[in-house]
């Protein structure tokens, strides 16, 4: 592999991916993003969904088949030689976290895309159709509920669980369904058979820097961590700051700070098993200088890919929950928002991707995921895979979030070559 003075990725016997071309698509892509410090394309929002219709447009460009679920999931088919076999499917996501880097989920869909494209340009078939999706919803930013989308292709999504969000504006997600002609009602109908897919791809950037610092091309997913989340609305009594003395208090917020140290401690002890626990939410009432404050409301993640280490913290938070209450003097209503069980990958796809990785002379690990990814849901749909490029200094989530077009183009190509092999080429370059 190399690179010609075109700038086009050129495998020995003349197949090409244009890096310019996957350059200028994820430059064109990004430019969908409401104002603020770097990318902010939340989902189910006006510039999230102008964005997948700029990827529909580019879909049905390359002659695929485009449709879109009762959820938003954006599903492309080019169709194969044989159209009744199950198909290959492969994508990720576009919408962004609040202040988001311009790499993640993008470029699993920037890739993909390319993927059809430098098929159409080199002439060459499959014989099982090919899917480009799009899954909306997967980040939880906006509404706390993560990989809506794939939840609901896998069949996993209730409406209940879903029909009372509401994102920190008290807009709610039904009527974000109805804005954009998408229907709560029905999104049983985006749930699709084991018998539809062979298999699914997702590339994606690692969001960590494990791949930088060892210096290596892949990352070979051999499992997901599931989050578990919960929200705790903290009861405890407004006051004046100046005239209440400190023993008469009832503190909501060093309630809450109480509760946080007590999970770090416990997710400290539960590090060598790889299980983390975090509370990105701490909304503190009434927020004034002067007034002790009565209310807190928390939201915490707790993840990993042991079931049993994940309890242990759990068990540890709802027993600091218990001291605290009785403490403090102080009312706490612990909820959970959702729970996903951990996600082994496909052993035949590890395989696979090891097999091509070392035919291309490619350096690549074996590695989890703490991050969660539509490929969990996938992955109980058909045999899954989740491919790993990396991040500069393991940076996501986060403007300065950066992978080189280099290693883009690296991971586009591991992409094809994996697609080609269980998609079964019928028509081939000619040489």
């Amino acid at each position: 592999m190399y690179y010609n003075n075109s700038r086009i990725f050129v495998r020995k016997w003349g197949e090409t991916l244009d890096i310019k071309r996957i350059e200028n698509t994820l430059k064109e892509l990004n430019k969908f993003s409401d104002p603020g410090e770097g990318i902010n394309r939340l989902a189910y929002t006006d510039v999230e969904r102008r964005a997948t219709q700029y990827i529909i447009d580019l879909c049905e460009q390359e002659g695929m088949k485009v449709n879109v679920d009762a959820v938003g999931n954006v599903i492309a088919r080019r169709e194969g030689t044989d159209p009744a076999l199950p198909a290959v499917a492969f994508g990720s996501h576009i919408d962004s976290v609040y202040e988001a880097g311009a790499y993640d989920g993008t470029v699993g869909i920037v890739a993909a895309l390319e993927v059809i494209r430098s098929l159409n340009d080199n002439d060459i078939e499959t014989e099982h159709p090919l899917e480009v999706i799009v899954f909306a919803c997967e980040e939880s930013a906006r509404f706390g509920f993560s990989t809506l989308g794939s939840k609901a292709m896998a069949g996993v999504l209730e409406k209940e669980d879903i029909a009372d969000l509401k994102d920190k504006n008290g807009i709610s997600i039904q009527g974000e369904f109805s804005k954009y002609s998408l229907n709560i009602g029905e999104m049983k109908q985006a749930a699709r058979s084991k018998e539809e897919l062979k298999v699914f791809i997702e590339l994606h950037i690692e969001q960590g820097p494990v791949l930088e610092k060892e210096g290596k091309q892949i990352g070979i997913v051999t499992g997901i961590a599931g989050p578990t989340r919960f929200k705790l609305q903290i009861q405890g009594e407004a006051s004046h700051s100046g005239s209440t003395p400190m023993h008469y208090r009832k503190d909501a917020f060093l309630g809450a700070a109480e509760i946080a140290l007590a999970l770090e401690a416990v997710a400290q002890s539960e590090a060598p098993r790889g299980t983390v626990a975090t509370v990105g939410v701490c909304d503190v009432k009434p927020g004034a200088m002067n007034i002790i404050p009565g209310m807190v409301e928390m939201k915490i993640d707790i993840r990993g890919t042991s079931v049993e280490s994940k309890e242990v913290i759990i068990k540890a938070l709802d027993n600091a929950i218990h001291q605290i209450k009785m403490q403090r003097e102080l009312n706490i209503n612990r909820t959970k928002m959702s729970d996903d069980k951990p996600i082994n990958m496909d052993g035949s796809m590890i395989d696979s991707t090891k097999e091509t990785c070392e035919k291309k002379g490619l350096s690549y690990r074996l590695m989890p995921s703490g991050a969660g990814h539509d490929a969990m849901n996938m992955a109980q749909l058909s045999p899954a895979a989740l491919l790993f490029i990396p991040s500069k200094n393991g940076l996501s989530h986060n403007p300065e979030e950066y992978t080189s077009l280099d290693q883009i183009a690296v991971g586009t190509d591991l992409l094809k070559e994996e697609v080609l092999k269980w998609a079964q080429v019928s028509k081939k370059l000619v040489r």
